[in-house]
């Protein structure tokens, strides 16, 4: 097991943020071949409600993800990214409990048909799946997930 990640809340512009998300970006770019695979407007520090990095026991960036407000209690996890080494670490659960405090009854994600790593997570974490929504309408190659959120003991792997 590796040891502990500190999860805290961050600018969207912080430096350890700003070079967390072109990994993700990189890696999804092999999936999918091209260098902007996302539907939709890209988050932005204007419309995301909160922003948490996760360190590791040396203070390293090893994670992130960002949180939208869609409105009528729904919240929508962007940009979720951790390191392959630090994976399955508890990034997902501690965006899942940040987004309770917003007062948030659901949580939605969309993701890519190239991508089942993610699918295999969000349904093995309770995520069911939605019709598309927003900007994922019509596009081929992304799906979409909700999940009602609860207080609940920390999602193990998130």
């Amino acid at each position: 097991m590796p040891p502990e990640l500190r999860i805290e809340t961050a600018p969207f512009d912080h430096p350890d943020a700003a070079a967390l998300r072109p990994a993700q970006r990189a890696e999804l770019a092999v999936r999918y071949g091209t260098p902007d695979s996302e539907p939709g407007p890209a988050p932005t520090a204007a419309d995301t409600a909160v922003f948490l990095l996760a360190r590791d026991v040396q203070g390293g960036a090893v994670g992130c993800g960002a949180l939208r407000e869609l409105g009528e209690g729904l919240g929508e996890v962007k940009r979720m990214y951790v390191v392959p080494e630090r994976r399955r670490s508890g990034v997902a659960a501690a965006l899942e409990a940040e987004a309770l405090t917003w007062g948030w009854t659901h949580l939605r994600v969309g993701t890519g048909t190239l991508q089942p790593d993610a699918i295999a997570f969000y349904e093995r974490h309770g995520y069911r799946r939605i019709e598309n929504y927003g900007p994922y309408v019509g596009e081929p190659l992304s799906v979409c997930y909700e999940r009602p959120l609860a207080p609940r003991a920390a999602v193990a792997g998130g």
